[in-house]
């Protein structure tokens, strides 16, 4: 069986009888999903709360972090089954019901997945799960053989005694289950690992699944009765229904109501197809007046004006404008991102069914805590009467991870307007989901260096951007003397040593709602940072590498991750063919070190990038396929985003809807990948944003080498279309 196989952690293991399993998951229970078990400790690590172990030995691990393709439910059962000693073809994952007391993520405090945290958090965490249920298992069997616990190993999912005697987890689970769970539980030596970090040890849990068309997206979902539902929102961020005409649109066979909602105007129909052709009939009359109505070229004028002026200082050193008084080569640069969309393959969407003193949510949910609080609150219910559960997520790069909990709320409104006792399953169309705003800030980046006696000698970066967190539930708790981190992350850090540095910000409010977008601030300032820095050595007469690994005597990580790419490109020493060039880059994100050589050369329609060279330093590598992976989705996803991709707006309206306006990266032009896993004993961090940044300011700088300059606004090949 796999992962989807519905019946597997939730039905037949209930059906089966009880006693059975560690931590018997019974769905109907919430919030309290580990009835009689001791109160959690702060970190918990209680067996009992994540792991189902079946009468047939098969160990399902109920994982906190949402799968929507970074590996997580891989990950967590990795992490359990080293320290379990079980077979890995015993292993299988599922996501835990929303329960912070049991499931937070232990970097955010609240259950939730994002800032490629899952790994990181977990790993002791897991691992002492694992290890607290291998000796509990070992302790029912002693019990049961009358033997010391010393004399009975665990191996390969077998417990054994020296007398030959042998069990299977299946057997002793029920016992198990009622043993103490220990509260440290001793960890295995890394060098005795067996899963851990080895190559090919073990396969994705959901790739099958998700290959053969059994997996179990909200898309998916097709309840008795259910109605699916389709709103029409406001052509402009800010905007509301000023009135509707909904007779053309009820008119729509298989169309059972329309109905206000706070977002819009929603359609309640008998499958998609009604509910989109009835959504297309209705009359609706909007009200702009709190609209926004500025376009690209507006918001574009507007932060050029404010760049050329100090912002408010993040951090300076030395002096930079008395460095420039002094003489020197004075190099300026500025760069221009434009807005993003997340353009994952699952569009928004959600399921719920409010039965009046209950509801019941599923949907690849992202940030449970704050969405099952809104479901809460929006339907007039004590948190203890709604069940959230997670299911998979066809991506997300931060789309679904909403301060301001915007689908959930939807979805309970949806719910709300139209009375309980029906399913509903809200759907966001492409166009929905791309004009739908929350995209990557819209940013100005001015900057300003000076090089002197071949040396890099000031550096000043004045930015102007958007804030994420400003007005949402996380401002207090993430904003610094009202200013948003992710609006300079990187850009107030560089990782070399310049002795005249100043980083200034100007946070502008508008009315185009953003949000974190895959590796968040890092994306545009990886990007000016590395860009500009080459520039600058270029200058100083400096190669790329050498000149970076001058500068980085106090970052050792920064510095291994680079010597390694150079390496395994063979920086030095490679021969192009005619025609093609290099470039260099190093982002450290998420406390995870990469490095990256891309080979391209430049055509008419832009450039082609050959080959990517990567290295990644991040701590312990848990699942080095899965990094691979998560490298060669990260730079297949900046690559298509680097060269063609933005949300343009006229008069406040976003223009593209669908791919064929907002293009993305074809197969044909993805890049032969080489990536080096630097060996480390570090603690693990996360994979799945760091290998996005330096793709970008590789391929600028790449493009610099033949003459082609680097890029300062950005997309690269703007106007693109399919």
């Amino acid at each position: 069986m796999t992962i989807h196989d519905r019946s597997l952690s939730r039905r037949a293991v209930l059906k089966a009888g009880a006693g059975l399993a560690i931590g018997v998951y019974v769905a109907s229970r919430t919030p309290s999903f580990a009835q009689n078990q001791p109160a959690p400790q702060q970190v918990n690590t209680a067996p009992n709360t994540f792991l189902i172990i079946a009468p047939d030995s098969t160990v399902t691990v109920l994982c906190k972090h949402i799968e929507m393709g970074q590996g997580p439910l891989t990950g967590m059962a990795t992490l359990v089954a080293e320290e379990l000693d079980a077979d890995w073809a015993q292993m299988r994952a599922d996501h835990a019901p929303s329960n912070p007391a049991l499931y937070k993520n232990l970097a955010f405090g609240v259950q939730g997945t994002g800032g490629s945290s899952a790994i990181a958090n977990s790993y002791e965490q897991m691992r002492k799960v694992g290890a607290a249920a291998r000796q509990m298992l070992v302790a029912a069997a002693a019990e049961s053989w009358d033997v010391p616990e010393s004399e009975i190993t665990v191996e390969s999912g077998a417990i054994k005694h020296r007398s030959g005697k042998q069990g299977t987890f299946g057997e002793f689970a029920g016992k198990a289950m009622r043993m103490p769970a220990p509260r440290d539980p001793k960890l295995k030596d890394p060098a005795d690992f067996k899963l851990i970090g080895k190559e090919g040890a073990v396969k994705r849990l959901d790739s099958v699944a998700k290959s053969d068309g059994s997996a179990i997206f909200t898309l998916d979902i097709n309840e008795p009765e259910m109605l699916t539902v389709l709103v029409a929102r406001p052509p402009r961020f800010g905007g509301k229904v000023a009135s509707f005409d909904a007779a053309a649109a009820k008119a729509v066979p298989g169309v059972v109501d329309v109905k206000q909602v706070p977002t819009g105007v929603a359609v309640y129909a008998r499958g998609f197809w009604p509910a989109k052709q009835g959504r297309d009939k209705l009359a609706i009359e909007w009200d702009d007046a709190k609209a926004e109505r500025r376009g690209t070229a507006e918001i574009l004028a507007q932060f050029r004006e404010l760049s050329t002026t100090p912002g408010r200082v993040i951090k300076a050193e030395g002096d930079v404008d008395a460095a420039i008084a002094q003489g020197g080569q004075v190099i300026e640069a500025e760069f221009v991102f434009p807005y993003l969309a997340h353009a994952a393959m699952e569009p928004l969407n959600g399921f719920i069914h409010w039965q009046g003193d209950t509801a019941s949510a599923r949907y690849g949910c992202q940030f449970p805590t704050p969405d099952h609080g809104v479901i809460a609150e929006v339907l007039g219910l004590g948190v203890d009467k709604v069940k959230l559960q997670t299911i998979l997520a066809g991506g997300s790069f931060g789309r679904r991870a909403q301060q301001s909990a915007q689908v959930a709320r939807e979805l309970a409104e949806v719910a709300k307007a139209i009375g309980p006792g029906r399913p509903l399953k809200l759907v966001w169309t492409r166009e929905d989901d791309m004009r739908g705003g929350y995209y990557r800030p819209f940013g100005v980046h001015r900057m300003r260096g000076v090089v002197r006696d071949g040396k890099i000698v000031a550096w000043s970066d004045t930015i102007v951007g958007q804030s994420i967190m400003k007005g949402s539930a996380f401002e207090s708790m993430m904003m610094k003397d009202g200013l948003d981190p992710t609006v300079y992350e990187g850009s107030n850090e560089p990782p070399y040593d310049i002795a005249n540095f100043r980083c200034d910000v100007h946070q502008v409010d508008l009315g185009v709602p953003v949000l974190w977008w895959r590796s968040v601030g890092h994306t545009h300032t990886g990007y000016a940072v590395e860009a500009f820095v080459d520039q600058l050595l270029e200058a100083a007469g400096q190669d790329p590498v050498e000149g970076r690994l001058a500068m980085m005597k106090d970052k050792p990580r920064h510095a291994g991750v680079l010597r390694a790419v150079a390496q395994s490109s063979d920086w030095k020493n490679a021969r192009l063919e005619p025609g093609r060039a290099r470039g260099v880059a190093v982002v450290e994100s998420f406390n995870t070190f990469v490095a990256q050589v891309v080979e391209l050369s430049i055509g008419e329609s832009g450039p082609k990038v050959h080959k990517v060279w990567v290295a990644v330093d991040c701590g312990v590598a848990v699942n080095p396929d899965i990094i691979r992976a998560q490298m060669e989705g990260g730079i297949g996803f900046a690559l298509g985003h680097i060269l063609y991709a933005e949300q343009t707006l006229e008069q406040g309206r976003p223009v593209s809807g669908n791919f064929d306006t907002y293009r993305s990266l074809r197969i044909d032009e993805m890049p032969e990948i080489d990536v080096t896993i630097v060996a480390s004993t570090e603690k693990p961090t996360g994979v799945g944003e760091p290998g996005v940044p330096p793709l970008g300011p590789a391929v600028a700088n790449a493009m610099a080498k033949l003459g082609a300059g680097r890029p300062r606004q950005l997309p690269i090949v703007p106007g693109a279309s399919a």
